[in-house]
């Protein structure tokens, strides 16, 4: 039995779609809401909340193979709870930042969950993504209202990621047999460099206007982000998209094609696939 936790995210939706196209069954899938979760037919719907580890003990019986994302609950607890449960292998979304950026705090958070993993007992599996093509759904109410996309750093180009290139990769660390991906860390990335300004001008593209796009200060965009975040993780997202980069950062790598076969999905095709968050 394999357990997808957030299931009805960019990732884990992928995952199990991934894995139940391909025969990888038992699968279940973790949600808040069974009742409205929209999984492909024959995967099971199981409550629970990474919030509230005890909620997840019905969700791991019989679970052998664990696909997690890190920091959306108490880690040391879900995976304690996980290890008792008798899962077997934990396939773990970590962040490219505790290679590229271990100085900051959430790296350090993020490196931590890690240390905790592989202490557990359990196989474990780490991948470290870059920036999310998903993250640019921040601009989407702006987009659909016609009005002008702010942001810092319009030209700095990170090798953004399709989430379904993650789960493509974590698919195949699932569910490979023998122990090749086991013990294993992969820094994941998309084919190609893509600024701000060019994920709005794709974006674009894929909804048929032109979307108006303006440069700001990291001044402006810390005063904007500190308000929801705080300003500590505000000064963290800013700096590793553009006030801070390094080599190891803006590096294109090619494990995504290494590890399943299929070149990594452009953002151009993230743009395409999600049009309609934008219209």
């Amino acid at each position: 039995m394999i357990l997808v936790t957030g299931a009805t995210g960019n990732i884990g939706s992928a995952l199990l779609k991934e894995l139940h196209a391909r025969g990888a069954g038992p699968l279940r899938g973790l949600t808040r809401d069974a009742a409205g979760a929209d999984f492909p037919e024959g995967v099971e719907a199981v409550e629970g909340d990474l919030g509230e580890p005890a909620s997840l003990k019905p969700a791991l019986e019989g679970v052998r193979s664990l696909f997690l994302v890190s920091r959306l609950g108490p880690d040391a607890d879900i995976l304690e709870a996980a290890r008792l449960a008798g899962v077997e292998h934990v396939v773990l979304v970590s962040s490219i930042t505790v290679q590229t950026h271990p100085h900051l705090g959430p790296a350090g958070e993020n490196l931590a969950v890690e240390q905790l993993l592989k202490a557990s007992g359990m196989a474990w599996t780490i991948l470290r993504p870059t920036q999310f093509a998903s993250n640019s759904l921040m601009w989407a109410a702006s987009i659909r209202a016609h009005e002008t996309v702010s942001a810092p750093y319009a030209g700095t180009a990170l090798p953004t990621i399709h989430p379904a290139d993650i789960a493509a990769v974590a698919r195949v660390a699932l569910t490979e047999p023998g122990p090749g991906h086991r013990g294993r860390t992969y820094a994941l990335t998309g084919p190609e460099p893509v600024s701000a300004r060019q994920q709005v001008e794709a974006i674009g593209e894929a909804v048929g206007r032109e979307i108006p796009f303006l440069e700001i200060s990291r001044r402006q965009a810390h005063a904007q982000m500190a308000a929801v975040f705080g300003a500590e993780a505000a000064d963290a997202v800013l700096d590793v998209t553009g006030g801070d980069v390094n080599d190891e950062l803006l590096m294109v790598r090619d494990t995504v094609s290494q590890i399943t076969g299929t070149p990594a999905r452009p953002f151009r095709q993230w743009a395409s696939e999600n049009v309609d968050a934008f219209r």
